[in-house]
């Protein structure tokens, strides 16, 4: 997995710390969120979950990319539609 960025290090922005291992919005791509140590756009897992590929078909073809750091974007992404929806997750 690539390095992980020490907190307050500029680099990762717009993730809670505990977060950092899984998405970095680096100055690389203008700041697009992307997998730490990888120039992965998140967006790219999306894009591929919403074409019907499997997780397991998305980590073959960006092999830079960690299941860890999938499942945490995916986390991410849970934990941000919750809190926006106001649910009580389970």
């Amino acid at each position: 997995m690539g390095r992980v960025p020490p907190a307050g290090c500029g680099v990762c922005v717009h993730v809670l710390p505990s977060q950092r291992r899984h998405i970095c919005c680096q100055k690389i791509l203008g700041g697009t969120p992307v997998f730490v140590g990888t120039r992965v756009p998140a967006q790219v897992l999306f894009d591929c979950l919403e074409a019907g590929d499997s997780l397991e078909r998305f980590l073959d073809q960006y092999p830079t990319v960690s299941l860890e750091q999938a499942l945490g974007a995916l986390e991410i992404a849970r934990d941000a539609l919750v809190k926006s929806s106001g649910l009580v997750p389970n």
